[in-house]
């Protein structure tokens, strides 16, 4: 079931999405080289004590991970893009570091991703990047009112086209608001004009993540680390957005 949001509630989830940007801006500036995984956890679990927030994240147990996960934020690295597990691993020069947060302030949840070159970027870790980012950004212009959710999946798999890269819709966007996963599922690969038609109200995340050279996934034996069947690297970027009357609203960009 769709629930829509009154102007008032998503002012709420704007006041969250705001600290979640917030904080994730905190861990790209943090994310260097040397810098341990368990230390950028740590940095998360604090932040979120001080605000009086709740993770999404803490006691998370749905059917595809070994729960609970007992962590405030999915840190993936490399070949890993999406519930990567925080473990004792120093980030080294080149790595892909992919961060995910989802937290509930006041009973109203957002949630978002980025994912940076730590140290010495390749050019085609960049172009990776910059993929997801376009994607994102492709995406969220499509999300208005009368437009329906294959147009946003429509748009987030023809940018990964022009690249040359595969789309998996195992995972991706969803409804959110009340909880961290409501409906509707949104994947990254769609054709127009088909599935829910967009309402103002609608808030949802929208996430496109790719891996370089498969659509495939595996999960690490931690339960939780999906990771490309391959080994080729990945990246996934995310923001949490309101359909409103006219533009979308982001609220998990800093400044609304």
């Amino acid at each position: 079931m769709v629930e829509l949001k009154t102007s008032g509630e998503i002012d709420r989830m704007l006041v969250t999405g705001q600290f979640v940007a917030e904080v994730l801006g905190e861990l790209r500036d943090r994310a260097r080289i040397g810098v341990n995984l368990l230390e950028l956890e740590a940095h998360v679990r604090e932040k979120i004590r001080q605000r009086g927030a709740q993770s999404c994240y803490w006691d998370y147990s749905p059917s595809f991970g070994r729960g609970p996960f007992r962590n405030t934020v999915c840190l993936s690295v490399n070949d890993a893009v999406l519930h990567g597990l925080p473990f004792d691993y120093a980030l080294r020069d080149g790595d892909v570091l992919t961060m995910d947060l989802a937290v509930g302030i006041d009973g109203w949840v957002a949630d978002s991703a980025t994912t940076i070159a730590v140290g010495t970027a390749t050019p085609e870790d960049l172009r990776l990047i910059r993929a997801t980012e376009e994607a994102l950004t492709a995406a969220i212009a499509v999300a208005l009112p009368g437009n329906r959710i294959g147009d946003i999946s429509a748009a987030i798999s023809a940018v990964a086209h022009d690249y040359g890269y595969p789309v998996n819709t195992e995972f991706g966007g969803h409804g959110l608001g009340r909880t961290m996963h409501e409906d509707p599922h949104i994947p990254n690969a769609g054709k127009p004009g088909r599935g829910y038609r967009l309402r103002p109200g609608l808030t949802i995340a929208i996430e496109p993540w790719f891996a370089r050279t498969t659509d495939r996934i595996v999960t690490d034996p931690d339960g939780w680390t999906l990771r490309s069947a391959d080994g080729s690297r990945t990246a996934h970027s995310e923001h949490t957005i309101a359909i409103t009357e006219d533009v979308p609203k982001v609220l998990t960009r800093l400044g609304g």
